[in-house]
């Protein structure tokens, strides 16, 4: 649940005690309203912790969606390809989620450094990245948040799907949030729209995903919503991926154009399905 460390826990770390049992070594990453810290209990064991920012304590709306991740990673069934859950609650006056520590990079960092652990495992990471979705689908969740920040990739390529703070109920039928959570670059039309949505928009945001790694380019650019907007509006769609990357299998630019699809009744309808010609697609 971090960056890979060049150190083992706690050299040369002043060792803080949290929440009387376990002991903050390294602040790992700090963004948005979050902390990950790399701590360790009584006999040494790593763990994540994640912790609300201290400024954000009295904002009930931070609060909320804070405490509402942890829910939603403790009701996930146990999965290979999701960070694991151990506990969460509030301690010293900060709400908290602790979890398996994992030496790992998120894959936004591994395609900006154009890390060979991408180039060389990019099937797999494609595979495992659809499988922990589906598995969240499975669990009855949305993401709602699906993108590469929120991948972690190992070193020996395993993949751990984490963020669950936008993440909702899947329901029965396409419905509209109040509000608009997620990252405009990677949300389906219909959220860009404030329109009904359902399962479908993580499929659209798993498209985006694979297009950039595949073929480093973002299928709808812009600086702003509206311009991504525009973009995915353009009747022409998406540039076709082998024209980026003529070695791809046709198969796999047809999987990926699929999930981009404007019209949500076009995409795949369920994660199964995508996951099924996936591996058809990349082990023909």
């Amino acid at each position: 649940m971090a960056r890979a460390l060049n150190r083992e826990a706690g050299t040369g770390a002043a060792q803080k005690p949290f929440a009387g049992k376990f002991y903050l070594q390294e602040l790992l990453n700090s963004g948005g309203m979050s902390e990950i810290w790399l701590v360790t209990d009584s006999r040494g064991k790593p763990y994540a912790l994640r912790t609300l920012k201290k400024e954000l304590r009295f904002n009930f709306s931070a609060r909320r969606q804070f405490v509402r991740g942890c829910e939603t990673l403790a009701k996930l069934n146990e999965s290979e390809f999701i960070v694991g859950y151990i506990e969460h609650g509030k301690a010293d006056g900060t709400h908290y989620l602790l979890m398996d520590y994992i030496e790992a990079a998120n894959l936004k960092e591994l395609f900006a450094t154009q890390d060979p652990l991408l180039t060389e495992n990019v099937a797999q990471i494609l595979l495992d990245m659809a499988a922990g979705l589906l598995h969240v689908h499975e669990s009855g969740f949305v993401h709602l948040d699906f993108k590469p920040e929120n991948i972690l990739v190992t070193r020996n390529g395993s993949v751990r799907l984490i963020d669950f703070d936008t993440a909702i109920p899947i329901p029965e039928k396409p419905v509209k949030q109040s509000k608009n959570p997620g990252t405009p670059g990677y949300m389906a039309p219909e959220q860009l729209q404030r329109e009904p949505l359902d399962g479908r928009v993580d499929i659209f945001a798993y498209g985006v995903s694979a297009y950039e790694i595949l073929t480093h380019q973002k299928p709808f650019p812009g600086e702003n919503p509206a311009e991504i907007l525009a973009a995915q509006k353009n009747p022409a769609g998406p540039v076709p991926l082998r024209e980026h990357n003529p070695s791809l299998p046709i198969a796999l630019e047809k999987v990926v154009l699929k999930c981009l699809a404007r019209d949500p009744d076009r995409r795949y309808p369920f994660m199964s399905v995508l996951v099924n010609d996936l591996q058809k697609a990349l082990y023909v």
